[in-house]
């Protein structure tokens, strides 16, 4: 026996002076601790309807459920958490999971209820006392289950990078695309913001599992650009990603191409194309190679229906070619991406022009079906005093041609009007141009906006500006400069608005605050129109349009029964929404031509 043993009795006492904790009533006199993990408390305004609290739960307490007054929109499924008590188990993982730290946990503990289906209840819609508790378990600050940043991707630095086109983003190694795709909950949200709805949470587990072949199948299922994507998709997805809600957004475009860029050209042949279905007997012909009319065309060749694709151009590849720098988009890539789809059996035929080589007619009377996927093809101008002068040009014909290899008269200055990602396209182009031939860059860029409200993506104008772009905001184009018939510069006024009282656009701007930019080419970087000409004037009289885009029904279906459209003449410049476009449209020529009689 020690010394402890025989002093217990006795130090017992020191407890006699002390006020009883036992409580006479507990249901109702005895709180929680501060931090209890008692009942949920739901914050319904930041609840996203994400789901990833209902993934975690190994009990299955909770199911997501739609409740009158909370609307599905972008970023939010208008679901919310149903708590059944019956299996919660008071885990709080649930909590600690939760992206908008929205579903907390009141220290409340007791509940008495004779009606057991009670339990199954709804926090935050459902109200209970409890509602607006400040003590109980909230996630702690530092107490995080997966990262809060992305994983880095390398570039080349700005010094390198413009001595050359060669691609600029090096892609993910398979540690940091793991380690990436680890930061993924899997709630899906992404899915609903992408035109094409892929299976985003389906293959950045793939590529979490180092199943590459599987991702490349789930890629193929709904986008047969996904090379392309992978490098120049506006991933408007990555908005409504519910990681950024407490950091960075998952990086779904950089995984999307990393799976692309780990599995060999001929591989992805061979999980793609398959068999060949056996001829239907009917015929589509598609004009224009780009993203909206190749995916028709892929989507029809695998119905068994025989494609015929026209292109003016000797390439394929529509505006992703011939509008979007190598340094962006390298052309194998969009090669790989085109030499898939005519394996599936696409007839690609380049260097012919409807209108010239063959007319739409000929086209409408030897198929089932025709299909026009034009791009925004022709630049807008911005018809200021000075601007006929023929050094005064516009945008997409110079990418165009610099994607040609041809020598347009690299400009010892240049001034660029416009605030878009054509805008820093081409002054990023001519900037490549610039160092080659004089060794240093002297681009300027002008844009209505205020750097704020550029239309261009961050990293653009971040790039543009590290490669030696001045970049001036919200200043107004006025006056192009002719001096001794030779373009000088370039006016502006700044800007006090862009839009009336009536939300028009109506630029306003103060005449006393002018700027000269000198530059001896002045290019117009403002906007984009499609090239109607082969349609002639009687077919486009008897064609529905709106504010230069033609108009379709729902599938793509134009007001003249044999004519479909789609892409960028019909849902303005996005390579996304293009394949998007053109799954909706190959769908409606699909029942079409496959009813009954099959009339035009």
């Amino acid at each position: 026996m020690t010394v402890r043993d025989v002093l217990s009795p006795f130090t017992a006492w020191k407890n006699v002076f002390l006020d009883p904790v036992t409580i006479r009533d507990p249901l109702n006199d005895r709180p929680g601790a501060p931090r209890y993990r008692g009942f949920h408390q739901n914050d319904i305004v930041k609840c996203i309807g994400c789901g990833t609290c209902e993934t975690i739960c190994q009990n299955g307490a909770i199911d997501m459920i739609p409740v009158d007054g909370v609307q599905t929109k972008q970023g939010d499924s208008g679901l919310r958490p149903r708590i059944d008590y019956g299996r919660c188990c008071w885990c709080a993982l649930c909590v600690d999971v939760c992206m908008t730290g929205s579903l907390t946990m009141s220290n409340a503990y007791t509940w008495v209820d004779g009606n057991p289906d009670a339990y199954l209840y709804t926090p935050g819609i459902d109200k209970k006392h409890w509602d607006n508790a400040e003590l109980g378990y909230h996630r702690p600050q530092d107490h995080q289950l997966t990262s809060r940043v992305r994983e880095h991707m390398h570039e080349l630095e700005p010094d390198v990078r413009i001595c050359s086109f060669a691609e600029i983003v090096d892609g993910y190694s398979v540690e940091q695309a793991k380690a990436e795709a680890d930061r993924c909950v899997s709630c899906g949200l992404c899915i609903a913001t992408c035109p094409t709805h892929m299976s985003i949470p389906d293959y950045i587990a793939a590529v979490r599992d180092g199943n590459y072949e599987r991702g490349v199948e789930l890629l193929y299922e709904t986008n047969p650009f996904s090379g392309v994507c992978g490098r120049v998709c506006t991933h408007k997805c990555e908005t409504t990603c519910a990681a950024r809600h407490e950091g960075d957004p998952i990086a779904i475009r950089w995984l999307k191409r990393h799976i692309m860029d780990q599995v060999p050209f001929e591989r992805r042949k061979e999980l793609i194309v398959g068999s060949l279905p056996a001829s239907s007997g009917k015929k589509v012909a598609v004009v224009g190679a780009g993203p909206a009319g190749l995916t028709a065309a892929f989507d029809l060749a695998k119905q068994g229906h025989s494609v015929t694709v026209y292109e003016a151009l000797d390439k394929p590849g529509g505006m992703t070619r011939w509008g979007i720098p190598e340094y962006r988009l390298p052309y194998d890539i969009i090669d790989e991406d085109v030499d898939l789809i005519r394996a599936v059996g696409v007839d690609l035929r380049c260097n012919t022009a409807i209108g010239k080589d063959i007319s739409l007619t000929e086209l409408r009377d030897a198929h089932d079906a025709v299909l026009l996927g034009l791009g925004l093809q022709l630049g807008r101008g911005t018809r200021i005093p000075g601007s006929d002068h023929a050094d005064v040009r516009k945008a997409v014909d110079l990418l165009r041609q610099a994607t040609a290899g041809e020598d347009f008269g690299t400009p010892r200055q240049a001034v660029v009007i416009g605030g878009g990602n054509v805008a820093m396209d081409i002054a990023r182009t001519l900037a490549r141009l610039q160092k080659a031939s004089f060794g240093e860059v002297k681009v300027i860029l002008t844009a209505l906006e205020d750097k704020a409200h550029f239309l261009a993506d961050p990293e653009e104008i971040k790039e543009a500006g590290e490669e030696g772009v001045v970049i001036i905001d919200a200043r107004g184009p006025q006056h192009v400069v002719i001096e001794d018939g030779k373009v000088a510069g370039l006016k502006t006024w700044r800007v006090k608005a862009i839009f009336d009282e009536q939300g028009r656009f109506a630029p306003s701007y103060d005449q006393t605050d002018e700027q000269f930019h000198p530059g001896s080419m002045v290019v117009e970087a403002i906007g984009q129109m499609t090239d109607t000409a082969l349609l002639g004037d009687a077919l486009t009289e008897q064609l529905a349009w709106q504010r230069g885009r033609l108009q379709v029904d729902a599938g793509g279906r134009t007001s003249e029964p044999w004519l479909w459209s789609a892409g960028d003449m019909v849902r303005g410049p996005d390579v996304v929404t293009a394949v998007a476009d053109g799954h909706r449209v190959a769908a409606s020529i699909h029942a079409m031509i496959t009813a009954d009689g099959g009339a035009k």
